[in-house]
């Protein structure tokens, strides 16, 4: 059975950095998708960046220079470093993984930005 499980989040002040790690298990073959959401209090849902087995990726216009997603496929793992926090980007953040057509999510991760 597929498990994903979120790490690193926490509350850190506006301009700091914070690094999350997701790690997949019961993993056979190779996943196609892994990625990162993001939920809001009141807000949808929305991608943050995901990254493909080619090494494609692709972020939402709202983090594009300042977070970096990266995958390490012989463990299973990815990665998001979120540098340049702002306190709009407080949310639960979810680890997604798409793997043999299903769709697995993490437990989410908590962000938060302030001061």
């Amino acid at each position: 059975q597929v498990q994903v499980v979120e790490s690193g989040g926490g509350l850190v002040q506006p301009g700091g950095s914070l690094n999350l790690s997701c790690a997949a298990s019961g993993i056979i073959f190779r996943i196609n998708v892994m990625g990162w959401y993001r939920q809001a209090p009141g807000k949808q849902r929305e991608l943050v960046a995901v990254t493909t087995t080619g090494g494609s990726t692709n972020y939402a216009d709202s983090v594009k220079g300042r977070f970096t997603i990266s995958r390490d496929n012989a463990k299973n793992t990815v990665y998001l470093q979120m540098n340049s926090l702002k306190p709009e980007d407080t949310a639960v953040y979810y680890c997604y993984v798409w793997y043999r057509s299903n769709n697995y999510w993490g437990q989410g991760t908590q962000v938060t930005v302030s001061s």
